[in-house]
């Protein structure tokens, strides 16, 4: 299972995704308390308070580390494995726009203005994640299109 290159690609990219759903995305600042987004929260990092945001993020982080480890076990079905790798790409351009969207929005928390944000080092493990899956998707078609060329010679 692991003998392939994707194999070890789609391993990278579900610890990657698996390690973002649990780290913190950004921080931000106010005049008055220093927040930490998360997948699901917005935590005080003062007082451990945490205040619920949309679940959206955090649900498309959960499939994103779920769908390559699926992919990589599918590894006898090819063409199946190029379509969960192209909607695992799909699925991680909707997770770094939601994290643009929060990192931006002014309104997570009620009223608050932010001073200061800066991005976590977990922020950047979707853009990676992207790299990785289109590695593996291309992968995967080249050996494809090697199965397909022996099936011609015999």
């Amino acid at each position: 299972m692991i003998q392939r290159i994707q194999s070890l690609y789609l391993l990278i990219v579900a610890a990657l995704m698996t390690t973002t759903l649990f780290a913190p995305l950004a921080k931000f600042m106010t005049d008055k308390a220093e927040f930490a987004l998360n997948a699901f929260t917005l935590e005080d990092v003062a007082t451990g308070v945490t205040q619920a945001i949309p679940p959206y993020l955090g649900i498309l982080l959960v499939l994103t580390a779920i769908v390559p480890f699926v992919t990589m076990l599918l590894f006898k079905r090819r063409m199946l494995q190029i379509r969960l790798c192209a909607v695992n790409i799909v699925l991680l351009i909707g997770v770094v726009i939601f994290i643009a969207i929060y990192y931006y929005l002014n309104s997570i928390l009620d009223g608050a203005e932010f001073t200061a944000r800066s991005f976590s080092m977990a922020a950047i493990f979707p853009l990676l994640s992207l790299i990785l899956t289109y590695l593996a998707a291309r992968a995967i078609f080249k050996d494809e299109m090697l199965v397909r060329s022996l099936d011609r010679i015999r």
